[in-house]
């Protein structure tokens, strides 16, 4: 009987190195489907935490920067004349033109001539009164000499009639002394001086009251003939200013009124240009308005590049569009040949902050009342808190929130609503 033994149940084993072949065929391809695997989950996280995607080409990013921000103002403005008044029609009347628009005239030349017979008979009837008041105040002062005249003669005859008593009153007392003389007759004679007396003293007293009443009337009709003599000037005054004569040298602008007809009073006639005097009226937007003060220096150019010295000189206090209009003035010397309405370049300084940081600026100022901007973080933007401060026409202060060299969107975010996460392809 014969005993079976295991050589069935052996399998043939190779060698080592035919042991590991498949298990390093799978290798590669294992490590390429992790590395797909773990982009998609890249791709997946990104998606997951930014909740909308927006495209690159529709934002502007700009990068957070140190250095000096300067703060001025660059426009371009007209040229306008400083000085250019409107000659108006003191009175009724009809209107005669000396000039025509364009003309060149010189300081005192008549301009236009309104003819007003109101006024030129109101001027008569007035002159009339003064003369009238001016006889009445020679009339007074003629009175009040006569009145002087009669209180002298009166108190020269009190004086003459106290002399007299006196001398009477000396003899009487030689002859009362000789014993010629009663002494009755003495007493007649001391009463006599007396009386002389007490007339020459209410003698002088009303030659001193007389005159001081006299001297009043007449100062008060020398006070009313001036008041009607300030009448009359202001009147001659408005018949004056019926011939409108040129302020300056200059040259006529616009005409308003027609040759030959009536105007109303204080109706335009035309305006003078003074061709001496020119400004630069800019339009600044309106965020820059509470910056520009009376005598802030500005730096005018011409076409020709040069530059001129200026400042301004007035501010509108009305918002137009978003805009105020502010004029600047020549401080030095101002461009040859310079015409009304030729443009001109203005920049103002307002001020240089030293070593701060600063990003362009953009709408993002306007979005969330500039207190949120959002940060790129790799392809992802953050809404993050900021604090921003001062801003120039190209860019704007960062107090705090941002750090250099971090990317900020400054345009187009407007697009992602209150976001606090957003993906920028």
């Amino acid at each position: 009987m014969a005993i079976r033994d295991t050589s069935a149940q052996d399998i043939p084993v190779g060698h080592g190195s035919d042991r590991g072949r498949p298990l390093r065929k799978w290798i590669w391809p294992g490590v390429a489907v992790l590395m797909v695997l773990a982009g998609i989950g890249l791709v997946a996280r990104g998606w997951l935490s930014s909740a909308r995607s927006f495209d690159a080409a529709r934002v502007r990013i700009a990068e957070v920067k140190q250095g000096d921000l300067v703060r001025d103002i660059s426009a371009d403005g007209r040229v306008i004349a400083a000085n250019s008044p409107t000659l108006y029609a003191i009175s009724s009347g009809t209107v005669t033109l000396k000039v025509v628009a364009g003309d060149v005239v010189k300081q005192g030349q008549e301009l236009a001539v309104i003819d007003s017979p109101e006024l030129r008979s109101k001027l008569a009837q007035e002159q009339a009164t003064l003369a009238g008041l001016e006889a009445e105040a020679d009339r007074a002062s003629l009175n009040a000499t006569l009145a002087r005249a009669s209180a002298r003669k009166v108190t020269d005859q009190a004086r003459i009639d106290q002399s007299a008593a006196q001398r009477d009153l000396d003899r009487y007392q030689r002859g009362y002394d000789g014993g010629v003389i009663p002494q009755v007759d003495l007493a007649r004679a001391q009463d006599s001086v007396k009386k002389s007396d007490i007339t020459l003293q209410h003698a002088l007293q009303d030659a001193g009251l007389q005159s001081q009443g006299a001297d009043l009337d007449a100062r008060n009709k020398r006070q009313l003939a001036e008041r009607q003599r300030a009448v009359v000037s202001e009147v001659q005054r408005q018949v004056d200013a019926l011939t409108l004569r040129a302020p300056f040298d200059g040259q006529v602008g616009q005409v308003q009124a027609t040759q030959y007809t009536n105007v109303a009073a204080n109706a335009p006639i035309l305006g003078v240009v003074d061709l001496s005097k020119f400004e630069l009226e800019i339009k600044v937007p309106e965020s820059f308005a509470r910056d520009l003060v009376i005598g802030t220096p500005a730096q005018l150019t011409s076409g020709s590049g040069q530059p001129f010295p200026g400042e301004i000189s007035a501010v509108s206090p009305e918002v137009v569009s978003g805009e105020v209009a502010a004029r600047i003035r020549f401080t030095d010397r101002q461009p040859p040949g310079l015409r009304q309405s030729q443009r001109m370049s203005a920049r103002v300084l307002l001020d240089t902050r030293k070593n701060v940081l600063k990003v362009e600026r953009g709408p993002f100022l306007e979005q969330s009342g500039g207190r949120y901007a959002y940060v790129m973080e790799g392809d992802t933007a953050v809404r993050r808190p900021v604090e921003l401060g001062v801003s120039s026409l190209g860019e704007v202060e960062v107090k705090s929130g941002l750090k250099p060299g971090e990317r900020v969107v400054v345009s187009g975010a407007d697009q992602f609503g209150d976001e606090p996460r957003v993906r920028i392809n």
